[in-house]
């Protein structure tokens, strides 16, 4: 007898430790005026941000910026100590000085080709007077054929002669010019290189992080800061794949800041970004804001509400009541499975499975 009660005891006990751990809860359907939303995480991010690059290898040997500091349009920021480009930017300026003199008139080839041009062409008056002259001597039969046709041969060759003098003068000319204008492309391609060493302000803004240091060899492509408007910043929230078809332009947004939890700011959607990002596995918005945002710090997480519809009369039931595989549990203890519509961060929508008059139960930890 005394076993039996122990028994009896000893499972009293047990079905008491394991009910106290939680509570069973009930409710019903109801119907509810909701609002769907899609809750996305963020981070704020200055208008107009971009990377300042170096256009150029070589060690930094001035750097005039500090993270914080407003830098205006073309104002030099750092100056990067690339030899090569200056020694380049120098050449071109003495090959341009000779390229100029070779097109003058008295330039040593064109010079030379144009007294052969002279000389050619004497040659030929002369040949021609002597072709004159044996033309009516040999009329008179006073010389033989053979001198006659020896001294027309002698004013063909004289003809071609000069012709080609003439030509390659032309070319000479030519060719000086071409390379001219070669040199004066040549020094301007230098001379934008060699400015290449002075990195400049692309657009002004705020230096909001400064990634490189005095002294630090950078390579071309190399990010030295990021520069954005310190005015305005916009939210940038990430996209779930399965929400982003919900998505569209000029959807009201409600956002708040992780530095100012009890505030809430209204934006709405002005962007969708095409690409999708694979190691987030998400797509990503920008949101602006519509309210004054007072709180401007770079890089600073949010979260974001992005209203998609308002519903009126819609079957609800709280959240917490629907299982991981869109079931609820009835109040007898059997679980059935449901299609739902939205959900937010406290209701389910009920589209078939429920109606009012329906109680189903959850299990809370106490």
């Amino acid at each position: 007898m005394k076993d039996s009660t122990k028994t009896i005891f000893l499972l009293i006990s047990l079905i008491l430790i394991s009910s106290c751990g939680k509570i069973t809860t009930e409710t019903k359907p109801i119907r509810k005026n909701v609002t769907e939303t899609i809750f996305a995480s963020g981070i704020l991010v200055p208008e107009d941000q971009y990377n300042l690059t170096s256009l150029s290898d070589g060690y930094i040997k001035k750097l005039d910026i500090e993270e914080g500091d407003i830098v205006t349009k073309n104002q030099l920021l750092a100056i990067v100590d690339n030899e090569q480009n200056i020694i380049s930017a120098k050449s071109s300026v003495d090959l341009l000085t000779i390229a100029k003199a070779n097109t003058n008139p008295n330039a040593p080839a064109l010079k030379q080709a144009e007294i052969n041009v002279e000389l050619a062409k004497q040659k030929l008056l002369q040949d021609q007077k002597q072709a004159e002259r044996y033309k009516k001597l040999y009329k008179l039969n006073s010389v033989s054929k053979l001198e006659y046709e020896n001294v027309l041969l002698n004013l063909d060759n004289s003809k071609t002669n000069f012709l080609s003098l003439q030509e390659n003068y032309k070319l000479l000319k030519q060719q000086a010019d071409q390379q001219l204008i070669i040199q004066k492309s040549q020094k301007e391609v230098d001379n934008v290189s060699e400015n290449y060493n002075k990195i400049k302000a692309i657009v002004g803004g705020k230096v909001y992080e400064l990634k490189k240091e005095l002294g630090d060899y950078i390579r071309k492509g190399d990010v030295i800061a990021v520069i954005g408007n310190p005015e305005k910043l916009y939210a940038l929230l990430s996209i779930d794949e399965s929400n982003i078809s919900k998505v569209k332009l000029h959807q009201q947004v409600i956002i708040q800041l992780n530095t100012q939890v009890k505030k809430n700011y209204k934006g709405k959607v002005t962007e969708i970004y095409p690409a999708f990002d694979k190691q987030t596995q998400s797509f990503y918005c920008k949101i602006e804001f519509e309210d004054i945002l007072d709180f401007k710090i770079s890089g600073t997480q949010l979260q974001g509400n992005i209203i998609i519809e308002n519903k009126n009369n819609a079957l609800v039931i709280p959240r917490n009541y629907l299982s991981y595989s869109n079931k609820v549990k009835l109040k007898g203890g059997d679980e059935i499975a449901v299609e739902i519509g939205f959900i937010s961060n406290d209701w389910v929508e009920i589209i078939h499975g429920l109606d009012e008059n329906t109680v189903i139960i959850a299990d809370k930890t106490k």
